[in-house]
């Protein structure tokens, strides 16, 4: 009951993730990604624990597939497990255990891969690659969120979505981008208009991480000045 989406950008190199479900904490559970390594998603009856095992192979320069072959082997419920890699290389790999319940779905193209399980049809990750590779030039984030709403067009879940998340790392050690919306009537929309509101202070929060020196004082807020 989940479809998700990982982009690496062939002009940076950077690494994005979104998916949405219509259970809670989608972005927690499932989306994991590091700059300079890749992705993980993991999903369907989620092992959150898979996410930070897979990035720790792909930093060790492990490619997708190998990473894949991996995290099935360390846990002994593969078959409930739903797992898609995106590497350094932007090559992808995917495991969609016989567990899992109809429709699921996989699509990928050079440095793009979605999954998704309990869909109203399989066309749903093959709508979201197609979109998400139509404009190679956007934002990491437009792209993901454009992703994310061809999915719900081409059918979506069978279920009424419920959360939605959404993560950008072009730097190590930390993701520039991390929005996260639960219990929506509209996740995909929410998570949208959390985008446009933190679009132009991304660069600012990342110069404070990298350079906190040249960042600039801090405005404080009205009711701060009004209490001093």
């Amino acid at each position: 009951m989940t479809f998700s989406l990982a982009i690496r950008c062939a002009r940076t190199g950077a690494f994005g993730v979104a998916g949405t479900t219509s259970s809670i904490a989608v972005g927690a559970r499932c989306l994991f990604v590091e700059a300079g390594a890749g992705v993980v998603i993991t999903q369907h009856r989620t092992d959150p624990r898979l996410g930070p095992k897979g990035l720790e192979l792909l930093m060790e320069g492990h490619t997708a597939s190998e990473v894949v072959a991996s995290l099935v082997r360390s846990t002994p419920h593969e078959g409930w497990r739903e797992l898609a890699v995106l590497d350094r290389e932007g090559n992808s790999s995917v495991h969609q255990g016989r567990h899992q319940e109809r429709f699921y779905a996989r699509s990928s193209a050079p440095n793009v891969v979605a999954v998704g399980n309990i869909l109203r049809n399989e066309r749903v990750p093959e709508a979201m690659v197609a979109t998400a590779c139509f404009d190679e030039n956007a934002t990491l984030a437009d792209r993901l969120i454009a992703g994310l709403r061809a999915g719900l067009d081409a059918g979506g879940e069978i279920f009424t979505l419920k959360s939605a998340g959404l993560k950008v790392a072009d730097h190590p050690g930390f993701a520039s981008v991390d929005l996260r919306v639960d219990l929506s009537d509209n996740p995909i929309e929410d998570l949208a208009q959390l985008w446009r509101a933190y679009e132009p202070q991304q660069a600012l929060f990342v110069q404070r991480v990298l350079d906190p020196d040249s960042s600039g004082r801090a405005t404080c807020s009205a009711e701060i000045l009004e209490a001093e």
